[in-house]
């Protein structure tokens, strides 16, 4: 199977629900000390947990380091955000 045209390598590495390395990313959605939003090539990725704090974020090569203690980690969708990009004649004729 072939990937994606521009598609990065995604890789999570969480050491001790404390400390997460993340590659493969677009974006940064939204963060706060409680949730942090990350926009993928394979969906929007939500990391929530307590004292969440984005140490590094390189988009060039689409890496983020992250510390705090991780709670859970859910992959969604991520068209609605992609299409909020589109203008609204786009949406309405696709």
């Amino acid at each position: 199977m072939e990937e994606k045209t521009g598609a990065r390598p995604h890789r999570l590495t969480l050491q001790n629900r404390q400390a997460g390395s993340f590659s493969g990313i677009r974006d940064v959605v939204s963060f706060d000390e409680n949730q942090v939003v990350l926009d993928t090539d394979l969906g929007l990725l939500t990391i929530k947990g307590k004292d969440l704090h984005v140490n590094r974020l390189t988009l060039e090569k689409g890496e983020l380091d992250m510390d705090g203690m991780v709670d859970s980690l859910a992959y969604s969708s991520n068209e609605a955000f992609r299409r909020s990009g589109e203008s609204l004649f786009a949406r309405l004729f696709k």
